[in-house]
């Protein structure tokens, strides 16, 4: 989770809060004493570029309850450090404090946006940057993968997390019944969800999709790339399964059959690798194809 915002002492308190047993594994920049000194040095170095309204940088990140005997907070702090590190979160100030107040391990990472030269520090497409980051660590240190969307404890979710989550559920079965838009948007309107379309410029043409459910408001992509509007329409438009096999046309007599695909999985230290093999030829092809060789060098040459 990665939250911006203007408060350092707000942040601060939050994150080293005794009710949630928290304790600091690594810091930068800052005398660690207690919430008043650590905000005056924030402060102090936001102040160096105040065009940026929102120079506080807030971090959360979450990792398996089955890798908690594994997760010192030694290495909890090391994989904070190089996801910070490929992030572009460098040459700034920072702590970086460990909870232990839920089920799961977690840390937190207080930052200054503004770095130590007086430079902002980039945040352009930092959530997808930071998706493809976490998996990558999550692989090379051999670690739990989460399970996805459909495994997130919702109870436990705060707003506007929470509203979030139950969209995205909503839509998984809205979308999946519905015919056209006029049944999506029914039956969404029944749960409480109101849609409403963003058009381009003064034309009809529609280029975007926002869910209002419990006063929140989220365009389709931001709840999951699948209920963008585009992929919303092409997914109305297709015909259910069933109906699409009885469309498609099988060879009564194929020229051969091809193998499935291989499962098996190669990991290496940045993600995983799946073999792609070759189509088996159909039989007889080599020894056609050997025959007409052999006779072109047969043919002779008259003049």
């Amino acid at each position: 989770k990665i939250v911006k915002g203007s408060g350092f002492r707000e942040v601060t308190g939050y994150i080293i809060d005794s009710k949630k047993n928290a304790r600091i594994i690594a810091h930068a920049g800052l005398f660690i004493e207690d919430v008043a000194t650590i905000t005056k040095a924030f402060e102090a170095q936001a102040g160096m570029n105040p065009k940026v309204s929102r120079p506080v940088g807030h971090i959360a990140l979450g990792f398996s309850r089955e890798d908690e005997s594994r997760l010192t907070s030694r290495i909890m702090a090391e994989i904070a450090l190089e996801y910070m590190g490929r992030m572009g979160i460098r040459n700034t100030q920072f702590f970086i404090a460990r909870h232990f107040d839920k089920e799961h391990p977690h840390i937190h990472i207080a930052y200054n946006r503004i770095d130590n030269d007086g430079r902002t520090i980039s945040d352009k497409n930092e959530r997808l940057r930071s998706a493809r980051i976490c998996k990558e660590l999550t692989l090379k240190y051999g670690l739990h993968m989460a399970k996805g969307k459909d495994h997130v404890k919702t109870e436990r979710l705060r707003e506007p997390d929470k509203t979030k989550y139950e969209l995205y559920s909503l839509l998984k079965t809205e979308v999946r019944k519905a015919g056209n838009w006029k049944e999506l948007i029914a039956g969404l309107n029944e749960k409480g969800v109101d849609v409403r379309f963003k058009y381009k410029g003064k034309s009809d043409e529609v280029q975007g999709i926002v869910f209002i459910m419990n006063g929140y408001s989220f365009s389709g992509s931001k709840i999951d790339r699948q209920f963008s509007y585009s992929k919303i329409d092409a997914a109305l438009k297709t015909p259910p399964h069933s109906e699409t096999q009885r469309q498609v046309a099988v060879p009564s007599e194929p020229a051969y059959q091809q193998e499935p695909h291989g499962n098996k999985l190669y990991s290496g230290s940045l993600g995983l690798f799946t073999p792609n093999p070759q189509p088996e030829q159909p039989e007889g092809y080599p020894d056609d194809y050997l025959r007409k060789k052999k006779k072109k060098k047969q043919r002779k040459i008259r003049w």
